[in-house]
């Protein structure tokens, strides 16, 4: 995480916790506009799915952001869903998606 900023670096850890508190498929992390962070892991529930980031912008728009810095998504995944890119894309059309893997390594800057 040397590259990162140290607010990215801290962003990307939170996403790493909680994928790794609740075991689930990923774990994410956002910034918003204010410095606030929200992280969120995925909800796999029969009536509701959402991605990790889908559930962290959802969580920073419950609370009132209007916008976001950037996003971390901690993945098994080799890229960012469509879907997951679309949600920090709604509230933050430049906002970085840093994506890592289990470990915390920086994979790819989105």
């Amino acid at each position: 995480m040397a590259e990162l900023d140290p607010e990215d670096a801290k962003i990307l850890t939170l996403a790493r916790s909680a994928r790794a508190r609740t075991g689930a498929a990923e774990g994410a992390a956002v910034r918003d506009t204010d410095g606030r962070t929200y992280a969120a892991c995925t909800v796999a529930l029969p009536s509701l799915s959402l991605s990790a980031l889908q559930a962290a912008v959802a969580a920073a728009v419950a609370s009132g952001a209007e916008g976001l810095e950037a996003a971390a998504v901690v993945t098994d995944a080799a890229d960012v869903d469509a879907g997951s890119a679309a949600a920090v894309r709604d509230l933050g059309s430049g906002a970085p998606i840093f994506r890592a893997d289990a470990g915390g390594e920086l994979q790819h800057t989105h």
